[in-house]
């Protein structure tokens, strides 16, 4: 898994996930990973009409932890360790899979009453190997338990892991960072890598920003192995995570892995439906077939 160390700029591909639309910002070729993040999707902004709703059934994960950071409207996180959690714009939602587990997402029926706004970001985050197989845990954290404060004129959440002298309540198993960013005003700010090999990824979602002294457009990825120089106008949002690489991994389909042993056994388990079921949920995500 390759990711530059000079400032790269990436735009997302763009694609339809049953109805609603979704930007795939990593991985790519040109960067497979930053730090222990292996995975961004961004879905929406977009409105879903009255009567619809997104619908993902149970489908397996490995050797990752699903993060959930909403914008707009509401999901319902169900999963096999009998978890069922309404996430709102502001909370966190972190799924640790270890071993395995399965999940589903879906819009609650609230949400299909009306015409709902829905737009948030996935991330998947690769567990270390000496976890990568552990035990599944999933953690919900209300937005005002998260870490919040004013900085260079812009508004700042910590929604995982450390940094400075505050720390996120979700547990992770690497070294990591994850920050979201609503600036008042124009502002800038320059964000050390706290280890030699810490690698960052700056993630536009909307208004005016420059990273390492280039422009950026909504929804282009900056991935760098430097310290990551941000100067932004008022009214942008935007995500800065990063962290230690862990090295190589494999993926394939939802499923992360140091050893292929681990993805070829998490692909008959599931299809041969030996994973735990979703309580209160009998859908059935199959293994996509190779063509």
């Amino acid at each position: 898994m390759t990711t530059p160390t000079e400032p790269t700029l990436l735009r997302p591909r763009e694609q339809d996930l049953m109805g609603l639309p979704i930007r795939r910002v990593l991985p790519q070729s040109a960067a497979r990973h930053c730090g222990p993040f292996v995975f961004l999707d961004h879905m929406g902004p977009h409105t879903l009409p009255k009567g619809q709703g997104v619908d993902v059934p149970p489908h397996p994960h490995i050797g990752l932890a699903t993060v959930t950071w909403l914008f707009a409207g509401k999901m319902v996180h169900k999963d096999s360790l009998g978890s069922d959690q309404v996430i709102a714009p502001g909370d966190l939602n972190w799924m640790t899979a270890g071993h395995g587990i399965a999940h589903s997402e879906r819009s609650p029926e609230s949400e299909r009453q009306i015409d709902s706004p829905i737009e948030g970001l996935q991330f998947w985050v690769a567990q270390p190997e000496a976890t990568e197989t552990g035990t599944p845990r999933f953690e919900h954290v209300a937005g005002n338990d998260l870490p919040h404060w004013q900085e260079a004129g812009a508004d700042w959440v910590l929604v995982a892991g450390e940094w400075q002298t505050r720390r996120a309540p979700a547990e992770v198993d690497s070294p990591l960072v994850l920050l979201d960013s609503r600036s008042q005003q124009a502002g800038q700010i320059t964000m050390q890598k706290p280890s030699e090999t810490w690698q960052w990824g700056l993630y536009l979602l909307k208004g005016e920003l420059s990273a390492q002294q280039q422009p950026m457009d909504r929804h282009q990825l900056l991935v760098t192995g430097e310290s990551l120089t941000i100067s932004w106008e008022a009214g942008a949002h935007f995500v800065v995570f990063g962290g230690e690489p862990l090295g190589p991994r494999r993926m394939d389909w939802n499923f992360v892995a140091t050893d292929p042993a681990l993805i070829d056994d998490a692909r008959q388990r599931w299809q041969n439906h030996q994973f735990d079921t979703v309580p209160g949920d009998d859908g059935y995500v199959p293994y996509p077939s190779k063509t």
